[in-house]
Order: C-alpha cells, then sequence, then structure tokens
C-alpha cells in the first residue's frame, strides 16, 4: 500500500453562501481552508459502496479512445450501464448523456473543454433534496421503485503514478454538521444558458479518514455513490483531487473520465 500526506481541500464557513462555476473559476467564492491529512491507499481494504461509499473494480471498454466523447457516449454509456446493473443487482441504470473529462493542470488541455478542471475542494456532486429530485426525473414510467441511488465511475486515461490523484473521504468518519450548502453553476463553453443546483463543500472534522487508490490504470474503475435512498446505507461520498507529493515532476498529466448513472430497484 502506498499511503501518504497531502494536503485536502476543505473550506471555511463564511456568511456568505459559496459558489463555483464550472469553467470560470475567477468568478467562484470557495473560501478553501486546505488541511494536510493522512491518505491511505484503499488497495486490499473491501471497501464497499454502502459503507464507506466507495469501491475499486477492474472493468475495460471496448473503446479505444475514452477522449471521443461522441463515442463514450454512443457505447460507452452503455457498458457503464450494464456494468452498474450487474454490480449493484438493480433493475435499471438511466445515465447522464454525457462523460465528462478532466485533466491536470500541467496538461494545458483546460481552456478547450468544458467542466475539465480538476475539483480541489471537497464536494459531493449535489445536495441530498436537489439529489433526490434528481432522482424522480430520470425514473422509468410505470415501475413500483423501492431504492433509487446515484453513482459517479471515475477512471484515469493516463498511466500512473497519477500527479493529482482523486481523494475520498470515508462516509462512515462524516457528521452531517461537516456539510457546508452551497451552489455548483455550470457554464457552458458554447455560450448556452448558465444553470446550476444545490451542492455541499466539506469543512474540516479531524475524525474524517481519507482514502485514495494509488497508481490507477485505464482498466479499473473507481464507484462511488453521490446520492441515495435508502437511510440505512451510505448516503454520499465527500471527494475531491489533491497533488501527489509521491508522484514525480515528469509523471504523465492525469487525464480522467467521469460517467454519472442513477440505479432504480423495482418493488
Amino acid at each position: 500500500m502506498t499511503d501518504l500526506r497531502a494536503r485536502i481541500g476543505y473550506c471555511e464557513r463564511t456568511e456568505k453562501r459559496p459558489y463555483f462555476y464550472a469553467n470560470a473559476h475567477e468568478k467562484d467564492f470557495v473560501p478553501l481552508a486546505p488541511v494536510e491529512v493522512d491518505i491511505a491507499d484503499a488497495r486490499g481494504r473491501d471497501c464497499s459502496l454502502d459503507v464507506e461509499g466507495f469501491t475499486l473494480i477492474e472493468h475495460e471498454s471496448a473503446l479505444a479512445d475514452l477522449t471521443d466523447l461522441a463515442e463514450v457516449k454512443r457505447v460507452h454509456s452503455g457498458e457503464i450501464a450494464e456494468m452498474l446493473t450487474g454490480l449493484l443487482g438493480c433493475d435499471h441504470v438511466a445515465m447522464a448523456p454525457m462523460g465528462i473529462l478532466r485533466f491536470s493542470e500541467r496538461a494545458g488541455a483546460n481552456a478547450v473543454h468544458d467542466n475539465s478542471h480538476p475539483a480541489r475542494f471537497v464536494h459531493v456532486d449535489m445536495a441530498k433534496e436537489a439529489a433526490a429530485g434528481a432522482r424522480m426525473q430520470t425514473a422509468p414510467e410505470g415501475c413500483t421503485i423501492v431504492r433509487s441511488a446515484q453513482y459517479n465511475v471515475w477512471r484515469v486515461l493516463s498511466s500512473p503514478p497519477q500527479d493529482v490523484p482523486l481523494g475520498l473521504c470515508d462516509y462512515t468518519s462524516l457528521d452531517t454538521g461537516d456539510l457546508i450548502d452551497c451552489d455548483a453553476i455550470f457554464d457552458p463553453l458554447d455560450g448556452s444558458p448558465e444553470w446550476g443546483f444545490p451542492n455541499y463543500l466539506l469543512a474540516y472534522n479531524p475524525a474524517h479518514r481519507w482514502f485514495y487508490y494509488a497508481n490507477m490504470h485505464p482498466a479499473e474503475a473507481l464507484v462511488f455513490k453521490t446520492s441515495e435512498s435508502d437511510p440505512e446505507r451510505a448516503q454520499m461520498m465527500p471527494h475531491g483531487a489533491f497533488d501527489n507529493p509521491l508522484a514525480p515532476k515528469d509523471a504523465v498529466p492525469r487525464i480522467s473520465l467521469e460517467m454519472r448513472g442513477t440505479a432504480y430497484w423495482f418493488g
């Protein structure tokens, strides 16, 4: 295992509600208060989606180029839906329409890709009430739904080691009072109208337990939960990018792909 110590992008509490943009980060109001924490390598620890909130699986795509988002939508979206259905034992998966590519700043690619910066502040993707509403919107008609949950499937497309890995905060170490209400604002590069939804940032709590997966490769998929209807299961996964102090200066800049799906279980 390759444990390490690094700075995690916590936020401080202020009277003003924070907000952040997908692209124009110069307009963000995110009062960062980074803290150096121990981050354990989760390999071999048998972490689960319904306890800690995340897991790592072996998964390969038939696509040779996962940076081609048109082909990702046409082919890879179905691959992820099939994988999630088998992994979760659910009855249906509704996939988000597009994958999201993210690039380490060292790649110099962020300006030409939409929503492509690594999120260096800890967040959960969508606040509880907004996530519940989103799950209702994509629910299949005519079915009795007994449970629903949203998942993020994250994989690297670059070779290890990652210069900017993804840190994961074990849900069992989280206190709901640690969450800071904020807004996520999407400002598409094509000039489409801005839109957004409530989200959470994370305040520091020394009880938090942090993990990452060292030296990920493209044939692996990190699956983590971002919302859940069952109160007896992990509800969300605070996560954020961090600089890897163990990566050499000439490490290949990280490229990653996110696919998002909502799972439904029928009665």
